[in-house]
């Protein structure tokens, strides 16, 4: 079974978020392209693992259908919260660097 993944624009927001965290970060040019790999990875991560295997994942409460993906990058990484709404759909609801509070 195949299911689709979507990024709601709350998700969306966030991966604009944690760019420009990181680009305001940035001193180098390798730093800037750090920026595009952490959304690029993200974004792969998403499709990849929850478009076949998102009850694999950790359950946030006490929904069966909400989860968390953890996605390593550099030296910490990244969660990606995400709701299984049906059969066929993968909703992603957010996304936070690791060291961030968590979600609420």
């Amino acid at each position: 079974m195949s299911y689709t993944v979507e990024f709601t624009q709350g998700a969306e927001d966030d991966l604009v978020t944690l760019y420009d965290f990181l680009l305001n970060r940035a001193e180098t040019l390798e730093e800037l392209d750090v920026a595009n790999e952490a959304v690029t990875v993200i974004r792969q991560a998403a499709l990849t693992h929850l478009s076949t295997t998102p009850y694999s994942y950790r359950k946030v409460g006490a929904r069966s259908t909400l989860r968390e993906l953890i996605i390593p990058f550099g030296t910490t990484g990244y969660i990606l919260r995400f709701d299984i709404r049906s059969p066929e759909l993968v909703l992603v609801i957010g996304a936070r660097h690791q060291r961030e509070e968590d979600f609420h």
